[in-house]
């Protein structure tokens, strides 16, 4: 009796090992089998960061150790099923949604068809939202302001948010992405879009007028319009996603100066010295150090560094040093 019981109980065994055998990805939970590394993580996303920090002004940096965070490199429920790598709840959201445990039990988080379209929504969450509308004063390669930043404005509620992004970019060497130059750098043309524009003196906001056909152009590798008729800084500003003080932090003017038609409003940060192609040093004329850093799309401090002591307006024929 004990000796038949005791080929069941292997007979038993037996067929459970064949059983395993046979399944072997049976024993491993489905999420595990094509989870990503953070390495393929960053590296399947960054493009899509450096595109956005120059379209939007927002460190890739910032946005890819955000994304590595907030989705565990992707491998989160919300980023794997909702496409979600940020973590942004509904708020004001129309879109698809899926309901997800976080602070509180089934919140509702914002559901995409995409991962690229995480991003961008990413980048017009920060843009558009009034608290973080200081961070936008500073420079794309200062991520600590940055991740700091984000904290105060109450972008998560870890006490340790803003050191974890921190030690996310220097760990990952996030860092380097700052320094990328935008890939239409090396387009030949410029696109020409219609744009709408306001109205001149208009006694209401977001009134406009006309269409003008805008074009984008560069200096220095810097985008820029010319002003039509009726802008102001900040119809432009409002015009391409901008906030005012931005856009004249841009062009080194002072609160409540006005614009000339035709005249450089640069749309990004400009460099801190001119390009190779560019001379080395000119003679100025009749020209100020602002009228020079527009015309060759220098930051005002920068070309004041490369020129100790140079007053605002120096003589004529004074030699000025562009890179």
């Amino acid at each position: 009796m004990f000796k038949t019981c005791l080929n069941k109980a292997f007979f038993l065994v037996l067929c459970v090992f064949q059983m395993c055998l046979a399944h072997p990805a049976a024993s491993e939970p489905k999420g595990n089998l094509h989870r990503l590394t953070r390495k393929q993580y960053i590296e399947k996303y960054k493009d899509i960061a450096v595109r956005q920090m120059h379209a939007y002004g927002i460190p890739a940096s910032i946005i890819l150790a955000q994304a590595c965070l907030e989705s565990g490199d992707g491998n989160s429920r919300l980023a794997r099923q909702a496409n979600n790598h940020f973590g942004i709840k509904c708020h004001e959201w129309e879109g698809d949604r899926i309901y997800h445990d976080d602070d509180a039990p089934g919140e509702c988080f914002r559901k995409y068809r995409t991962a690229e379209d995480s991003f961008f929504d990413h980048s017009v969450f920060l843009r558009t939202r009034p608290r973080y509308a200081s961070l936008f004063d500073l420079e794309k390669t200062d991520y600590k302001g940055w991740a700091h930043g984000l904290k105060q404005a109450g972008y998560a509620t870890n006490p340790r948010y803003a050191l974890l992004l921190i030690e996310m970019i220097e760990t990952n060497g996030l860092y380097l992405y700052d320094l990328l130059l935008p890939q239409e750098e090396a387009t030949e043309g410029f696109p020409r879009v219609f744009v709408p524009q306001y109205a001149a003196d208009s006694a209401h906001e977001g009134v406009f007028s006309i269409d003008v056909e805008r074009r984008v152009m560069k200096t220095n590798g810097v985008r820029y319009v010319l002003s039509a008729p009726g802008d102001t800084y900040r119809s432009l500003a409002a015009e391409f996603g901008l906030f005012t003080r931005e856009l004249m932090r841009f062009n080194d003017v002072p609160h409540k100066t006005g614009l000339a038609v035709g005249e450089k409003v640069y749309l990004e940060r400009k460099a801190k010295r001119a390009s190779s192609a560019a001379p080395v040093q000119i003679t100025l004329s009749d020209e100020s150090l602002t009228e020079v850093a527009q015309r060759y799309g220098i930051r005002l401090n920068a070309l004041r560094k490369l020129n100790p002591g140079m007053e605002e307006f120096p003589v004529q024929g004074t030699l000025i040093r562009l890179r």
